[in-house]
């Protein structure tokens, strides 16, 4: 069996919204491919479903196991620095990166979509695994911001050649992500399927306003994306998870549909519009910051020890830790909570800024590209999601 590089991945935290998932990956030989557990000499352990005939019969397998066998990442070419935005709004890279950790940020120009950057993740993905288009059976899509108002999973589906798969769309904000993850989990779990992959993908400069200093430092655009692959029991990569909601925190941060005056044919006897309906936007960005940040430093930490208690383990058994890349002041004091060393802390906030449904899985392939296990053979990697994001 390939080595286990056990990641653990809560998964986290959407405004008074805990979520947290450990999610053990089992790695091969290849120190460069810590990801790529199906491939320990090349080739792709478990069966793999190749035909609609053989769809029809999948099995319902109890104690059935995934796990992450590959990842990717796609960022579009435009780079705005701190210094780029100082020329818009009154700010300095000073300001920003002591307050947040960014430096720099994409956004999407040109030719350039949402789906664009998910194909391409994805192909990173599929690459790694050694598995073919052909051997998807699910394409999760995760994003709160797709070029079609109808979701764009499909669309991705067909671009990649998955064609003997079906997809469908998520939204969840920075949780995406993460909720995609724990969703694939059941359809290998409990569905039978074999290979799905999971897109978190967000383009939120299409939102933002540009001319307010307190948000339109911190987002960026960005897609990442893994296969999770059906294992043995034995294998199972995911250690735990626990899923919360609160809505009460949609107030802290939102992007609320607007209405949009236009002519009226039919209105009552007051002059009220009746029909049509009037045509529905959507407006900027709006976060209270300071909440945000309150909410993740005291909740995330419970959210995690938590997590590790379900999978048995302490922070003392983590190797890495994966925060959702929000702001690296929260990061930073999740790690301190944990008593996690910075040593073991991943980030790249400072290149990419909070690419939300994208940050999780960019940080992951980077960091798995790069070689950041250090030549070890066993390891946990914490996914955590903070509370960017409310359902």
């Amino acid at each position: 069996m390939a080595n286990a590089l056990g990641i653990v991945s809560p998964s986290v935290h959407c405004f008074r919204r805990r979520t947290r998932a450990l999610l053990g990956l089992h790695g091969s030989e290849k120190k460069t491919a810590l990801i790529c557990m199906a491939a320990a000499d090349g080739g792709v352990e478990g069966r793999v479903l190749d035909s609609a005939s053989s769809r029809s019969s999948r099995p319902r397998v109890v104690g059935m196991g995934c796990k992450l066998v590959g990842c990717g990442s796609a960022v579009p070419k435009l780079l705005i620095s701190n210094d780029d935005l100082a020329q818009i709004v009154e700010t300095s890279d000073e300001w920003i990166s002591v307050r947040t950790g960014i430096r720099n940020r994409r956004v999407l120009s040109g030719n350039e979509t949402l789906g664009g950057l998910a194909v391409d993740a994805a192909k990173g993905a599929l690459q790694m695994a050694h598995v073919e288009a052909e051997e998807v059976d699910l394409v999760i899509m995760c994003t709160s911001t797709p070029d079609d108002l109808f979701g764009c999973g499909a669309q991705v589906q067909r671009d990649l050649g998955c064609k003997n798969a079906w997809a469908f769309d998520i939204t969840a904000a920075c949780s995406g992500f993460v909720i995609g993850l724990i969703t694939a989990s059941r359809f290998i779990k409990g569905g039978g399927f074999q290979n799905i992959l999971v897109v978190g993908g967000d383009v939120l400069s299409r939102y933002v306003d540009w001319t307010d200093r307190g948000t339109c430092i911190l987002f960026g655009d960005a897609a990442g994306a893994v296969l999770i692959q059906a294992c043995g029991g034995d294998e199972d990569g995911l250690l735990g998870f626990d899923l919360h909601s609160d809505g009460h925190g949609q107030r802290q941060l939102n992007a609320p549909a607007r209405n949009d005056d236009y002519s009226n044919f039919i209105s009552n006897n007051n002059g009220t519009s009746l029909f049509p309906p009037k045509k529905t936007s959507y407006s900027c960005i709006q976060m209270n910051g300071k909440e945000v940040f309150r909410f993740a430093v005291r909740c995330v930490p419970h959210s995690i020890e938590a997590a590790l208690e379900e999978a048995g383990l302490t922070s003392s058994n983590i190797d890495w830790l994966l925060l959702h890349q929000a702001n690296q002041r929260i990061i930073d004091a999740v790690a301190t909570r944990l008593e996690i060393p910075s040593d073991k802390v991943i980030s790249n906030l400072a290149n990419y800024g909070n690419t939300s449904a994208a940050s999780i899985p960019l940080a992951l392939d980077e960091a798995v590209r790069t070689g950041k296990d250090g030549g070890r053979r066993d390891w946990f990697l914490f996914f955590v999601h903070d509370p960017l994001s409310i359902s």
